[in-house]
């Protein structure tokens, strides 16, 4: 089966080609410092202050949210390690010039802006306490992240077409909620990373795409095996040094506050399924008849249970979080 997995995501070396198209080349690229105060002019001062006037809107649910999902970035070298496990995509030198290598590091060239920017952003705006932020971003790249694909390459590209879309919402929805605030730096640098997200999102669910027409079993099955596993979020494992259940906290918080909510995956999940064409995929048997079943009856059954769990969620305590000086949301 894994032979069979691996003649096929080579052969797509030529998707991988077309592919960095979706990456933007480093000339035409936007840095974090386009949106930040330039400390080199004699303005400085005055550009400084106000960002920090602005940012000083955000409510402390919002920058719990922005603190959670800058770590999330952050952690970058666990996600590219993770991505170079899978067999058939990896970068078998760390240097090569083939199509998949060359995308993994385009892509990571990519994401890394992310933390850089939202890290500064957040140093900036004197709102947060950075030495208990930097911890936890220490611990989770010790701690490392577990995506549950099984170094399946096929489970590996499932689970970063419905991450990318995922991080999409959330980065997209803090962006409004920084705007509604009055915060519009921050809506600006969030609308831009989300706009990152969806082209690395195009990028992966055209790679399954490709998948579904050459190996329409195998990919069936892979999607039902890691909607099954739930997406393992990349920060599962955060930790600030005191609080063990961090990342249970922060999603709660982002639940609650409307940024990744149980509605949100739900709908993610739908997309994938039209998208990937599932429904229509003819001839299954077996194993992947079954997944196929599984799949198109999920949104159905997680649907009655959205209220449900939301309801829950919203009910449950608030949370001192150190990011924050300690106080509760």
């Amino acid at each position: 089966m894994l032979d069979k997995k691996l003649e096929i995501v080579s052969s797509l070396s030529d998707q991988a080609r077309t592919n960095l198209d979706l990456l933007k080349s480093v000339e035409e690229s936007w840095q974090p410092t386009d949106f930040l105060p330039d400390l080199t002019k004699e303005s400085w001062r005055e550009d400084l202050q106000k960002l920090r006037e602005g940012a000083a809107a955000l409510p402390d649910a919002l920058l719990v949210i922005l603190v959670g999902t800058m770590v999330t970035e952050e952690a970058l070298p666990s996600y590219q390690t993770s991505f170079n496990r899978l067999p058939g995509v990896n970068d078998p030198t760390g240097a090569s010039a083939e199509p998949w290598a060359q995308w993994s590091r385009g892509w990571t060239a990519e994401e890394n802006r992310h933390g850089d920017l939202l890290n500064r952003y957040l140093y900036t705006t004197g709102r947060v306490d950075m030495r208990a932020v930097e911890v936890t971003i220490q611990h989770l790249i010790r701690n490392g992240f577990d995506p549950l694909h099984d170094n399946d390459p096929y489970n590996g590209l499932v689970y970063t077409s419905l991450q990318e879309r995922a991080t999409k919402v959330s980065h997209q929805k803090v962006g409004q909620l920084a705007k509604k605030a009055g915060e519009s730096v921050l809506g600006q640098i969030c609308a831009t990373i989300a706009g990152d997200e969806a082209r690395h999102e195009e990028g992966y669910k055209r790679f399954m795409a490709r998948i579904f027409e050459a190996d329409p079993s195998g990919a069936v099955v892979a999607f039902q095996t890691m909607l099954e596993r739930n997406i393992v979020m990349p920060a599962n494992l955060m930790y600030d040094g005191q609080n063990p259940t961090l990342f249970s906290a922060f999603s709660l918080t982002a639940q609650k506050n409307g940024v990744y909510t149980f509605e949100d995956y739900l709908l993610i999940i739908d997309h994938f399924i039209d998208y990937w064409k599932v429904k229509d995929l003819k001839g299954l048997t077996g194993e992947a008849a079954e997944a196929q079943d599984k799949i198109c009856e999920m949104p159905r059954q997680l649907g009655r249970r959205v209220k449900f769990m939301s309801a829950r969620a919203n009910a449950k305590n608030v949370t001192p979080f150190l990011w924050i000086h300690g106080r509760p949301v």
